[in-house]
């Protein structure tokens, strides 16, 4: 999962603002809800429960599914800049807190050039939600040095938890934390429509799925992501922050392979 590089925080106001648009009551609990997933809370008191028997690397959530060997290309721009995003689901696997994930392998292009190097784990449960256990990022500077690996997390590593990234049948208002690892990963979501429009590239659709996504490292920040049943995302659009639009133009599936199904 490309992510933005954390800014300085800004206006307490701003702050309160966001938090009143995202909001609805908040939880201090961190238990589990009705359904075993965990309601959202503060982060310093986000405990998920997980069972590593619950869950598998085999993800086929309508809503975000992770064939081993397709490919998910998108275009638009980030951070001002002409942008390609390249999503591939690879056929590796690696064990995070005792659970076997899917390894995505993600590259961010800006200007032609490779900016941003992730390996992003994801795994789902025996209800169909789908998980995100962590991910190991690079920034890369225009030569192709290393800059940082900042936002870089595994979950049951120095406190990091893993978060729910889809729901098997998502509910609309639901908040969310798609990881937590405080202080570099605290991305969040909640869905606020099931049936939206959407034209990309690729096509247009007439039931989506959009989300809010916001994180508190950058509370000034607010995108819409768009889903598509049987595809997954299709655009990213940026609402309040640095301009981004990232919109899918291609999907390929190739056969991996047999060397490429190893652990990672």
């Amino acid at each position: 999962m490309i992510k933005r590089t954390a800014t300085v925080l800004t206006m307490i106001a701003a702050l309160a603002t966001t938090a009143v648009a995202w909001a609805g009551p908040v939880s201090a609990s961190s238990s589990q809800d009705d359904d075993d997933l965990p309601r959202f809370g503060p982060g310093n008191q986000y405990r998920p429960v997980i069972e590593a028997k619950d869950f598998s690397p085999n993800v086929t959530n309508r809503w975000l599914p992770l064939e081993p060997g397709t490919t998910l290309t998108y275009e638009g721009t980030k951070d001002g800049q002409p942008a390609r995003n390249i999503f591939h689901v690879t056929s590796m696997t690696t064990v995070i807190d005792g659970v076997t994930c899917r390894v995505v392998f993600d590259r961010l292009f800006l200007n032609g050039k490779l900016a941003e190097r992730t390996f992003d784990y994801y795994a789902q449960d025996d209800d169909g939600n789908v998980w995100y256990f962590g991910e190991d990022t690079v920034t890369l500077d225009d030569n192709g040095n290393l800059t940082d690996t900042e936002g870089s997390f595994r979950a049951g590593v120095d406190g990091a938890e893993p978060g729910v990234f889809m729901q098997a049948d998502p509910d609309v208002g639901r908040r969310f934390r798609q990881e937590w690892y405080q202080g570099h990963a605290e991305d969040q979501f909640k869905v606020v429509g099931r049936a939206t429009r959407v034209t990309v590239p690729y096509g247009s659709f007439q039931r989506a799925l959009k989300t809010d996504e916001r994180t508190d490292l950058e509370p000034t920040v607010l995108d819409n992501k768009y889903y598509v049943r049987g595809i997954g995302e299709v655009a990213e659009v940026s609402v309040r922050g640095p301009l981004e639009k990232l919109e899918l133009v291609s999907i390929k599936t190739v056969d991996e392979r047999p060397e490429e199904s190893s652990s990672r």
